[in-house]
């Protein structure tokens, strides 16, 4: 991270859940409860910083086969409003992830 962000710098700007579909592996699972919050980076000067974000949540795995070998798998969630965010699964519970950005999870880089 930059030196003028610091990680008590996050701001939670969104807080959203439902049911949406999960890409995994090539194939998709249609309704898939989740639950997501955002952050967004925020310079000292109170100003939101782009590209410095972390996305954090859970999603729900039952209808995913072998889930604890997939931790690790870059997956992309479809949102009930249509959005679609790239998250990484970090656990075989369904917990997600994702930080800052690159070319895996944005298009400005």
């Amino acid at each position: 991270m930059p030196e003028h962000i610091h990680s008590r710098s996050l701001k939670l700007v969104e807080k959203c859940a439902g049911v949406g579909t999960l890409s995994l592996d090539g194939q998709e699972y249609d309704h898939v409860s989740y639950a997501i919050d955002r952050y967004q980076g925020m310079a000292n000067s109170g100003l939101p910083v782009p590209g410095v974000h972390r996305v954090e949540g859970s999603v729900e795995l039952d209808g995913v086969p072998e889930s604890a070998r997939r931790i690790g798998a870059q997956c992309a969630l479809r949102l009930a409003d249509g959005r679609v965010i790239g998250v990484t699964l970090a656990d075989s519970e369904g917990r997600v992830l994702t930080e800052g950005h690159g070319p895996s999870r944005c298009t400005c880089c």
